[in-house]
């Protein structure tokens, strides 16, 4: 159909329109793309045998939608890419206020300019992108807010009395009529204004100040929850509840290959970012894992959930540590180290609710906790497992590494500042680091060995072989029995 050739109502039937329902404009869109093999969710990883197929159900059922779900569990995304589900342009009668189809007109403006035009009536053509319309449920949203109220001003300025219908201003819901409609945050809605919902998700009528309006609207309704909010904020009432055709329960990433696609995807990074950092696998693996240990962490609130915007704030304000550390010391390129990982400390500490011995730790205790927790777990994938008890006559791989650092008097400081060059030359004197490598890694590219040396004097801290100290410029590596027999 071509559209731009089709401005009265009188042309718009002799293409043969056919009006439908926004519930059976998805549902046929759909049913189109799997016949056709397409993707309806681009981008949203990992819910493709979970979530993605409920959610597929519940617009073949024609239903409204609950997502529910913790912090950072895409809900909102999802809500959006419903979008793609719609007809590129439908028509509307020109100058509606709540998009009236030409061919099933349900408001006094269109039905009355209609009844004078006929064929000749004006239509206009709406976009799938301007059918979206989204509310954060907050205290403070009314009735009127959603669904409308009477305008004094408009009664005034048309001459009409209060009992006139005219006199109505509509709310956002009417407005999104033949739209999809997301109320976010919905436990955090006020009771009253639930029940207000009732006639439209059961009836699709609205009712204002006691008028006699029946409005048979169109819409597609989304709502995203907290299961937090059913206790800490508020519920969702009952009748409401049961209004919603599907209740869909999203999730967090199950593995880390996942993780990371998400994260790689939704991280903003400057271009000259990428050129000038490299960041090993490895790196990237630690930083999903941190999540991961932070949503199983006994110090954090499980209840709130850890978001992945964590793990997205937390890789560009890597890559933004390791940018400052190379501008301040005249590097054009360099690589991640294990010691940037400081510098996601704030990206973490922000986005989590912490228990009472959470908050006696501290934040940025636990944070920092979290780092070594991921190395500890993340370490026994690449190398042989430490055993924290052994006997005296019993070689480990790590011995070597061990008594290298019971020789150094002095410690061993990695500067949080260093030049690539001397913090190359300071892991490439710790000799038997190169020998575990060659052992158990031996494809590793030469720029990618150094982050794992760090890695391994990590994890050895992690497993008790080696004492290490954070100091404000940067952090030493002791042996843990060394300091006591030298005296120090």
């Amino acid at each position: 159909m071509k559209i731009e050739t089709i401005h009265t109502l009188g042309a718009l039937k002799k293409q043969g329109y056919q009006s439908k329902s926004i519930k059976d404009e998805l549902r046929d869109n759909l049913i189109a793309k799997i016949k056709n093999k397409e993707t309806a969710f681009e981008g949203v990883h990992g819910y493709e045998n979970t979530v993605i197929p409920e959610l597929e159900r519940a617009i073949l059922s024609r239903h409204n939608i609950n997502l529910l779900g913790l912090r950072g569990q895409a809900k909102t995304r999802l809500a959006r890419l419903m979008l793609n589900l719609l007809d590129d342009y439908i028509p509307i009668v020109e100058g509606s206020e709540i998009n009236d189809d030409p061919l099933q007109p349900i408001s006094r403006f269109a039905k009355t300019l209609i009844d004078e035009k006929g064929d000749d009536t004006p239509i206009a053509w709406l976009h799938r992108s301007d059918r979206f319309a989204e509310k954060l449920a907050t205290p403070d949203v009314t009735v009127a807010d959603l669904i409308g109220d009477v305008d004094p001003i408009k009664a005034a300025n048309l001459k009409l009395s209060y009992a006139d219908d005219r006199v109505i201003h509509y709310g956002m819901i009417p407005r999104a009529n033949r739209c999809i409609f997301v109320i976010n945050e919905l436990p955090d809605l006020q009771a009253r204004i639930q029940v207000a919902l009732f006639n439209i998700l059961q009836e699709g009528d609205i009712q204002i100040r006691g008028f006699k309006l029946r409005l048979p609207l169109d819409v597609q309704f989304l709502f995203t929850a907290n299961p937090e909010d059913y206790t800490n904020r508020g519920s969702i009432v009952t009748p409401l509840k049961d209004r919603i055709g599907s209740q869909i329960l999203t999730h967090y990433p199950v593995d880390i290959e996942t993780a990371r696609l998400i994260t790689e995807q939704e991280a903003k990074l400057v271009e000259s970012q990428i050129d000038t950092v490299a960041v090993p696998d490895l790196a990237r693996d630690l930083l999903e894992q941190i999540v991961f240990e932070a949503r199983e962490s006994d110090y954090i609130d499980a209840k709130s959930g850890v978001s992945a915007r964590l793990s997205i704030t937390a890789l560009e304000n890597l890559l933004s540590t390791a940018e400052r550390r190379a501008l301040k010391a005249g590097d054009e390129n360099t690589t991640i180290r294990l010691s940037d990982f400081v510098g996601i400390i704030p990206a973490i500490t922000g986005k989590v609710e912490l228990v009472y011995e959470g908050e006696q730790e501290g934040a940025a205790m636990v944070a920092y906790n979290l780092i070594g927790e991921a190395v500890k777990a993340l370490f026994v994938e690449f190398f042989p497992k430490i055993e924290k008890l052994k006997k005296d006559s019993e070689e480990t791989p790590y011995d070597d590494i061990i008594s290298w650092f019971f020789n150094q008097q002095d410690g061993f400081e990695i500067l949080d500042d260093l030049r690539n060059k001397e913090y190359k030359a300071l892991l490439d004197a710790v000799s038997p680091l190169d020998d575990l490598l060659g052992e158990y890694q031996p494809k590793l590219s030469k720029e990618d060995s150094y982050f794992v040396k760090e890695f391994v004097l990590w994890a050895l801290v992690e497993f008790k072989q080696l004492n290490k100290f954070r100091f404000t410029e940067g952090i030493q590596f002791k042996d843990p029995y060394g300091s006591f027999i030298n005296g120090i």
